[in-house]
């Protein structure tokens, strides 16, 4: 009988706590919107999938998943845009978000490039920082412990704006959820075939999991910044149409980082025909790789050939994008 009660005992103890985690949680009450990106893709999107077979769309199912347990065992109420392997369109999943008047939404992804030797987390806010402060904060929230979970401390991070990659109007799902502190997290890059056999554990997504439901916790923990009305502060001016999804997968983007370490020598010669092949060679390894952690250097160097060549007003806008679209981290 001892033993039974003991038992017993043990049982509600620990009961009791998990009931005092929820309710000590910061993302007790909250609504969250989950988006599992993509789905039901196989037959039309042939690059989103590792050379071993796994599809991006099945991984940020998985992750989704496990990360609605981890928030509803928190207290929060969870929103799926999908829970199967479906296609959902893109303004409804931001219809989701906004008819059940969310208190965060977050975009599941994982990344394809040429490039099969990158990995590294890029994590997209919509428009201009100096006016998405809460969203600008949650991605920050999320990379350190992206970091913490599946990278080594020195792995670079990019924090961007989506107007990086979709220069006139930004991803779908962040813009029209803008008012809302939102993000779309390409957390990995499943072309890297040691890290696309590590999306396919059970253990991994759950550490990948972990890092989302860490995230939140956090950004709910602090004042969470009004999101200002977009162009309010500073008007957005894109640059250039940079590689979508398909055409980071060519030779030319391949060559991204190559093209970045040429330029920085040319632009040391100072002469004309140096700085010409320079510009030209950040400008294409910007739009092969937008959003790399070396993006916002080739804008800088662009930003400084163009005040070298007299080209002011041109300077100041690029100076300006490297501001509001790369987010400095840590």
């Amino acid at each position: 009988m001892n033993k039974y009660i003991a038992l017993l005992c043990l049982f509600f103890g620990l009961k009791n706590v998990v009931s005092a985690q929820e309710n000590s949680s910061t993302l007790r009450g909250k609504i969250i919107c989950i988006d599992p990106g993509h789905g039901g893709t196989a037959l039309t999107d042939s690059y989103r999938v590792g050379r071993a077979g796994e599809r991006e769309e099945w991984v940020n199912l998985r992750v989704g998943l496990l990360l609605q347990k981890k928030l509803e065992a928190k207290g929060a109420t969870v929103i799926m845009t999908r829970t199967v392997d479906k296609i959902v369109t893109l303004p409804e999943r931001a219809k989701l978000a906004l008819d059940n008047k969310a208190d965060l939404f977050v975009s599941i992804h994982h990344n394809a490039t040429a490039d099969s030797s990158v990995n590294f987390p890029i994590i997209y806010f919509h428009g201009n920082g100096s006016e998405n402060q809460a969203s600008v904060a949650l991605g920050k929230a999320l990379a350190s412990r992206l970091l913490k979970h599946l990278y080594k401390s020195k792995t670079p991070v990019s924090v961007v704006s989506d107007f990086t990659v979709f220069a006139e109007l930004g991803a779908s799902v962040l813009r029209n959820t803008y008012g809302t502190p939102a993000i779309l997290a390409e957390a990995s890059f499943f072309t890297n075939a040691e890290e696309e056999q590590r999306l396919k554990l059970p253990d991994y997504n759950e550490k990948e999991a972990s890092a989302y439901a860490e995230a939140l916790e956090a950004f709910f923990s602090k004042p969470i910044e009004k999101i200002q009305p977009k162009n309010s502060i500073v008007p957005v001016i894109p640059a250039f149409k940079v590689f979508q999804e398909a055409e980071r997968m060519t030779p030319i983007a391949k060559r991204w980082k190559q093209d970045f370490m040429e330029g920085e020598k040319l632009i040391k010669r100072k002469d004309s025909t140096s700085l010409q092949q320079a510009y030209d060679l950040f400008t294409r390894s910007a739009r092969s790789f937008p959003d790399s952690y070396v993006a916002a250097r080739c804008h800088a160097n662009r930003a400084r050939i163009l005040m070298q060549t007299g080209k002011t007003k041109e300077s100041e806008q690029e100076a300006q994008r490297v501001k509001e679209y790369y987010i400095a981290f840590p």
